[in-house]
């Protein structure tokens, strides 16, 4: 195939507040790193989307993250509680360090404006990474405007411009236009993974997984010539 052949496009519905859509950005780095491994000028193009797992969640939600997912599922606090070392489990075999006890629960819709912001400068995957390491790693608000500007400062997006376009709201039309797209998908979990337009894979599969997928993907696109001219 020719080196010119372009990327395969991954558009990636996922959310800040969800453990799952950090571990499956691991896992599907994983599984395109696999997948690039083959040659043939082989890439990968990744493009995030929101998704609002809890819209109905207070910017300040007093209490605990086993206290919320009680809550949320209604279940006894000591079952969510053992739902929450599970995950941190998972996290940890990925090589993330999830720290629930430091975790600020909140609304994530500004987060997603702040995403869309970032991936109008070009900047929408490292400031996914760092809001991620923020919300699960590092204790970290990412439901404010000042926290999510300070964040966007510290990846090299321009302060006052991230703050003025979260107070001023530019960016939530293209959150609800991602959401309006998942509904149109039927996507009602995440991390939501569709590839190259046409194969959807949901959650957070391993990493061969992906990396299958991503292969037969690029082999689909090697036998359109020959089937085209058959």
């Amino acid at each position: 195939m020719s080196s010119e052949t372009p990327p395969i496009k991954v558009d990636v519905w996922s959310d800040v507040a969800c453990p799952w859509c950090y571990i499956g950005k691991r896992k599907f780095e994983a599984g395109s790193g696999l997948f690039a491994g083959g040659g043939e000028g082989r890439g990968v193009e990744i493009e995030y989307h929101s998704f609002e797992l809890s819209p109905d969640t207070p910017v300040d939600f007093q209490g605990g993250e086993a206290e919320f997912l009680a809550t949320h599922k209604g279940i006894p606090e000591a079952q969510a509680q053992q739902l929450l070392d599970r995950v941190t489990g998972i996290a940890a075999s990925v090589g993330l360090d999830y720290d629930y006890d430091r975790l600020q629960h909140t609304n994530t819709v500004l987060a997603h404006e702040a995403i869309h912001f970032a991936k109008s400068q070009g900047r929408q995957l490292d400031f996914m990474e760092r809001l991620f390491k923020a919300y699960f790693i590092d204790g970290r608000h990412v439901g404010k405007v000042d926290d999510l500007a300070d964040l966007g400062a510290e990846i090299g997006l321009d302060r006052a411009e991230l703050k003025s376009a979260l107070e001023e709201h530019t960016h939530l039309a293209d959150v609800r236009e991602d959401q309006q797209a998942a509904v149109e998908y039927g996507i009602q979990g995440v991390p939501f993974f569709v590839i190259d337009g046409k194969y959807g894979v949901s959650g957070a599969q391993e990493a061969q997984t992906f990396a299958q997928v991503l292969e037969q993907v690029w082999g689909e696109r090697s036998a359109a010539p020959e089937e085209v001219s058959a």
